[in-house]
């Protein structure tokens, strides 16, 4: 994807006002690093597009004000998986036995 500098902030930040995506989503669709995306959105954007940009800010806001949430709920089911893991091999040793 070859894009010039002016046009890649703006193709990153339509794609996340219409899906109301995160930067890590976004880097993850385009293929490019969440620095890249965060740089091009924070500081390009401003300059090329200010009406797309208050718009990407109000979603990059959103996302903040979530971050602890999707963080609490990532490890919630990280320790809810290691659990049935632990529950199935313990269930396996005990047919073993039998």
């Amino acid at each position: 994807m070859v894009e010039s500098d002016k046009e890649r902030p703006v193709i990153f930040g339509e794609y996340m006002v219409s899906r109301r995506t995160t930067v890590r989503a976004t880097a993850k669709a385009f293929g490019v690093s969440k620095s890249t995306v965060h740089k091009d959105l924070s500081e390009r954007l401003p300059g090329i597009s200010p009406a797309l940009y208050a718009k990407v800010k109000e979603i990059l806001e959103e996302n903040k004000q979530q971050r602890h949430i999707r963080g609490g709920l990532a490890t919630k089911h990280k320790y809810e998986e290691q659990h049935l893991l632990a529950v199935n091999a313990a269930n396996a040793a005990k047919k073993q036995k039998i």
